[in-house]
Protein backbone atom coordinates (compact mmCIF):
# COMPACT_ATOMS: atom_id res chain seq x y z
CA UNK A 1 0.00 0.00 0.00
CA UNK A 2 1.32 3.44 -0.95
CA UNK A 3 2.27 5.84 1.81
CA UNK A 4 -0.45 8.29 0.71
CA UNK A 5 -3.09 5.58 1.15
CA UNK A 6 -1.70 4.64 4.55
CA UNK A 7 -1.73 8.32 5.56
CA UNK A 8 -5.39 8.61 4.53
CA UNK A 9 -6.18 5.61 6.74
CA UNK A 10 -4.29 7.24 9.64
CA UNK A 11 -6.19 10.50 9.10
CA UNK A 12 -9.46 8.56 9.10
CA UNK A 13 -8.52 6.83 12.35
CA UNK A 14 -7.85 10.21 13.94
CA UNK A 15 -11.12 11.70 12.63
CA UNK A 16 -13.06 8.68 13.87
CA UNK A 17 -11.45 8.85 17.33
CA UNK A 18 -12.22 12.58 17.48
CA UNK A 19 -15.87 11.86 16.58
CA UNK A 20 -16.11 9.17 19.25
CA UNK A 21 -14.88 11.69 21.81
CA UNK A 22 -17.64 14.12 20.93
CA UNK A 23 -15.75 16.21 18.35
CA UNK A 24 -17.76 18.83 16.52
CA UNK A 25 -16.91 21.30 13.77
CA UNK A 26 -16.55 24.92 14.81
CA UNK A 27 -14.39 27.12 17.00
CA UNK A 28 -11.63 25.25 18.80
CA UNK A 29 -12.24 22.04 16.89
CA UNK A 30 -8.83 22.07 15.20
CA UNK A 31 -6.86 22.20 18.44
CA UNK A 32 -8.84 19.32 19.93
CA UNK A 33 -8.61 17.31 16.70
CA UNK A 34 -4.84 17.80 16.58
CA UNK A 35 -4.55 16.56 20.17
CA UNK A 36 -6.67 13.46 19.46
CA UNK A 37 -4.74 12.75 16.24
CA UNK A 38 -1.40 12.92 18.05
CA UNK A 39 -2.63 10.56 20.74
CA UNK A 40 -4.02 8.05 18.21
CA UNK A 41 -0.85 8.14 16.12
CA UNK A 42 1.34 7.75 19.21
CA UNK A 43 -0.72 4.71 20.29
CA UNK A 44 -0.38 3.18 16.80
CA UNK A 45 3.33 4.05 16.46
CA UNK A 46 2.70 5.83 13.15
CA UNK A 47 5.85 6.62 11.19
CA UNK A 48 6.94 10.26 10.88
CA UNK A 49 6.23 10.40 7.11
CA UNK A 50 2.74 8.92 7.49
CA UNK A 51 2.13 11.28 10.40
CA UNK A 52 3.19 14.29 8.32
CA UNK A 53 0.90 13.38 5.41
CA UNK A 54 -2.00 12.41 7.66
CA UNK A 55 -1.54 15.65 9.61
CA UNK A 56 -2.02 17.69 6.44
CA UNK A 57 -5.27 15.82 5.72
CA UNK A 58 -6.55 16.26 9.27
CA UNK A 59 -5.77 20.00 9.15
CA UNK A 60 -7.57 20.26 5.80
CA UNK A 61 -10.69 18.73 7.35
CA UNK A 62 -10.35 20.92 10.42
CA UNK A 63 -9.84 24.12 8.41
CA UNK A 64 -12.82 23.40 6.14
CA UNK A 65 -14.99 22.55 9.19
CA UNK A 66 -18.49 23.96 8.99
CA UNK A 67 -18.33 24.72 5.26
CA UNK A 68 -17.48 21.11 4.56
CA UNK A 69 -20.35 19.81 6.69
CA UNK A 70 -22.76 22.28 5.08
CA UNK A 71 -21.82 21.24 1.55
CA UNK A 72 -22.03 17.55 2.44
CA UNK A 73 -25.40 18.04 4.17
CA UNK A 74 -26.77 19.55 0.96
CA UNK A 75 -25.82 16.36 -0.90
CA UNK A 76 -27.13 13.89 1.65
CA UNK A 77 -30.70 15.15 1.37
CA UNK A 78 -32.31 11.95 2.60
CA UNK A 79 -29.80 11.61 5.42
CA UNK A 80 -28.89 14.30 7.92
CA UNK A 81 -25.13 14.30 8.37
CA UNK A 82 -25.44 13.61 12.10
CA UNK A 83 -27.53 10.48 11.35
CA UNK A 84 -24.75 8.90 9.31
CA UNK A 85 -22.38 6.46 10.93
CA UNK A 86 -19.16 7.96 12.27
CA UNK A 87 -17.06 6.07 9.71
CA UNK A 88 -19.13 7.29 6.78
CA UNK A 89 -19.20 10.85 8.08
CA UNK A 90 -15.43 10.83 8.67
CA UNK A 91 -14.69 9.34 5.24
CA UNK A 92 -16.96 11.90 3.56
CA UNK A 93 -15.25 14.77 5.39
CA UNK A 94 -11.83 13.45 4.49
CA UNK A 95 -12.70 12.86 0.83
CA UNK A 96 -14.49 16.18 0.43
CA UNK A 97 -11.61 18.09 2.06
CA UNK A 98 -9.18 16.42 -0.32
CA UNK A 99 -11.40 17.32 -3.27
CA UNK A 100 -11.69 20.93 -2.11
CA UNK A 101 -7.92 21.28 -1.73
CA UNK A 102 -7.45 20.20 -5.35
CA UNK A 103 -3.98 18.63 -5.04
CA UNK A 104 -5.24 15.13 -5.83
CA UNK A 105 -7.07 14.28 -9.07
CA UNK A 106 -10.80 14.08 -8.23
CA UNK A 107 -11.22 10.47 -9.39
CA UNK A 108 -8.25 9.39 -7.24
CA UNK A 109 -9.57 11.22 -4.16
CA UNK A 110 -13.00 9.61 -4.61
CA UNK A 111 -11.56 6.13 -5.19
CA UNK A 112 -9.33 6.40 -2.12
CA UNK A 113 -12.32 7.45 0.01
CA UNK A 114 -14.36 4.54 -1.36
CA UNK A 115 -11.56 2.13 -0.44
CA UNK A 116 -11.46 3.54 3.09
CA UNK A 117 -15.23 3.20 3.43
CA UNK A 118 -15.02 -0.39 2.23
CA UNK A 119 -12.09 -1.22 4.52
CA UNK A 120 -13.41 0.42 7.69
CA UNK A 121 -17.14 0.27 6.95
CA UNK A 122 -19.19 -1.90 4.61
CA UNK A 123 -19.77 -2.31 0.89
CA UNK A 124 -22.95 -0.24 1.37
CA UNK A 125 -20.82 2.48 2.99
CA UNK A 126 -18.51 2.43 -0.02
CA UNK A 127 -21.40 2.86 -2.47
CA UNK A 128 -22.86 5.70 -0.42
CA UNK A 129 -19.49 7.49 -0.16
CA UNK A 130 -18.94 7.06 -3.90
CA UNK A 131 -22.31 8.61 -4.73
CA UNK A 132 -21.97 11.56 -2.36
CA UNK A 133 -18.38 12.43 -3.30
CA UNK A 134 -19.13 12.04 -7.01
CA UNK A 135 -22.01 14.50 -6.59
CA UNK A 136 -19.73 16.79 -4.55
CA UNK A 137 -17.11 16.82 -7.33
CA UNK A 138 -19.71 17.33 -10.06
CA UNK A 139 -21.37 20.17 -8.19
CA UNK A 140 -17.98 21.87 -7.86
CA UNK A 141 -17.25 21.33 -11.58
CA UNK A 142 -14.31 19.02 -10.89
CA UNK A 143 -15.58 16.17 -13.07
Amino acid sequence: MRIESRARARALQALYAWEMRGGEAGAGAGKNLDRVATQVWDDLAVTPEERRLAGVLVRDVSNAGSELDSRLADLTTNWRLERLGAIERSVLRLGAAELMKGDTPPRVAIQEAVRLAERFGTSASAKFVNGVLDAFARQAGMI
